[in-house]
């Protein structure tokens, strides 16, 4: 690199072809992700990726672009929606469920007051 402006454009390069290669990883995440298209319009996207890319990479976005951002819209909120779920299952029943629980087996005889007692105790700890 003998002066400023050789450096310059290979930055400007580098930067471009990292922007087209997260474009392109999108692409073909989106690709995968997309349930309405059969698998021979992906393998022909696929290939369009592959021999000319960026006419095919701007093709997708402008025809695909809305459908992109609904699936990974989709996709985020199943993410968080199994994250939540799978929290309050690790997380257990709260101190209120517990009481009424055993509320209840002590309405149906099953435990005596002094369990209850005990039971409510420890939900409360």
């Amino acid at each position: 690199m003998s002066n400023f402006w050789d450096f310059f454009w290979l930055i400007l390069s580098s930067f471009i072809f990292i922007a087209y290669l997260l474009v392109l990883f999108q692409i073909v995440g989106d690709l995968f992700r997309n349930t309405e298209m059969g698998g021979g319009f992906k393998a022909l996207w696929i290939i369009g990726l592959v021999f000319l890319p960026m006419f095919t990479a701007l093709i997708y976005i402008v025809s695909n672009g809305a459908g992109m951002a609904r699936r990974q819209r989709d996709a985020m909120q199943r993410a968080k929606s199994d994250t939540e779920d799978y929290i309050r299952q690790v997380a257990g029943k709260s101190s209120v469920e517990q009481i009424c629980e055993a509320k209840a087996l002590l309405d149906n005889g099953a435990i005596n007051a002094d369990e209850y007692a005990q039971l409510k105790a420890k939900a409360l700890a």
